[in-house]
């Protein structure tokens, strides 16, 4: 079958080979076909090294798709089911899981590093987050296809996996941003658009949409922004928007220490400042210990827009079938597997938004 290889880290292009094979399906797993996969900056970023993944890897963990076979001890979902890719798949068991916070699960993770469902003749190949999803199909534990109404177009199915879930619950389920209540969101990349749509359904009256590329900007207001600007317009949109207070909620969806300390800066005293963007291990953040205290700040991480993925994607899919999350107008191209260098250039470049790979 074909699929998207990066052999080593730091590569610009990707080998696109259809000689890739699967290892056989296990009794836990799930063997999926990919119907639609996303193109994502943690995608860029496992290829620079800012998140680190084996190699040689597959990328993609963004996607949806149908079930075409199922181990034995699989009850979940059947045949012909179709199935939103959960990159972060919990084992349903630890103390993290019962305790609610199935996000944090590392299990499927930690083994992620050491065993690949992917072969190159004789050579075992990993697919990132465990995934793999830039390829025609995939193998993954049964908590990791979560089974969502047929209905649902395969596209918004794919955005679903990811993107959404990370940028609309880091509103709802970590900020559970409040009616009437004002946003600032640093970054209008597919996750930051999610956040912005998060923050409108939850009801805030004052969303800022913050990013350098004004090309942007019309996208995040068409979604739900009530203002747009640049960082260089940031502060008069402060003093215009909340008369210098700061705002309620400061999101941050870039994943650098400079624009986690603007979000901290752009929240008033006693705000929430949520980090969403994934960063590297050695970016380290400055914050005053005399700020943190005084300030009243809460800083928060959202990984995963802390979902619960088993009620999060099928909720999301019916947002979206209601009219209340526009995915559609986030698609800013439709193209096939072998486009996926061409797509990559066009991600780093900050020209597109979410590209959105379709196979038949």
């Amino acid at each position: 079958m074909r699929a998207a290889l990066l052999h080593t880290v730091g590569d610009d292009k990707l080998d696109i080979r259809d000689d890739v094979t699967l290892a056989p399906v296990g009794p836990t797993q799930v063997r999926v076909k990919i119907r639609a996969t996303g193109v994502c900056h943690s995608d860029l970023s496992a290829m620079s090294g800012v998140v680190p993944q084996p190699v040689p890897l597959v990328l993609g963990h963004e996607g949806a798709g149908e079930v075409v076979e199922v181990g034995d001890h699989v009850t979940s979902v059947q045949l012909g089911d179709h199935v939103i890719i959960n990159w972060r798949p919990s084992c349903q068991e630890c103390a993290l899981c019962v305790g609610g916070q199935p996000y944090l699960c590392m299990k499927y993770i930690v083994e992620s590093f050491t065993t690949g469902n992917f072969r190159i003749g004789d050579t075992m190949a990993y697919g990132m987050a465990g995934c793999g999803t830039w390829a025609e199909e995939i193998v993954v534990p049964w908590q990791g296809a979560i089974k969502v109404d047929p209905s649902l177009p395969w596209e918004a199915a794919a955005l679903i996996g990811c993107g959404i879930t990370t940028g609309v619950g880091a509103a709802i389920n970590t900020a559970r941003v409040r009616p009437g209540s004002t946003v600032a969101v640093i970054g209008c990349g597919g996750v930051g658009l999610s956040v912005i749509q998060g923050a409108r359904i939850s009801g805030a009256r004052t969303i800022l949409a913050v990013d350098p590329l004004a090309a942007k900007h019309e996208l995040a207001l068409k979604v739900g922004a009530t203002h747009a600007v640049t960082p260089d317009d940031l502060p008069g949109a402060l003093q215009e928007l909340t008369g210098g207070a700061g705002f309620d909620y400061g999101f941050e969806v870039v994943g650098k220490s400079a624009t986690i300390q603007s979000a901290w800066q752009l929240t008033r005293q006693g705000g929430d400042v949520i980090v969403v963007g994934a960063g590297a291990m050695d970016d380290m953040v400055q914050i005053s210990a005399f700020s943190l205290l005084f300030e009243g700040k809460n800083l928060l991480s959202s990984l995963y827009g802390e979902a619960d993925v088993r009620h999060d994607f099928p909720y999301f899919a019916e947002l979206y079938k209601a009219g209340q999350l526009d995915l559609d107008s986030m698609i800013s191209a439709r193209i096939k597997l072998t486009d996926l260098n061409e797509a990559v250039a066009a991600l780093r470049s900050g020209e597109a938004l979410r590209q959105i790979v379709l196979i038949d």
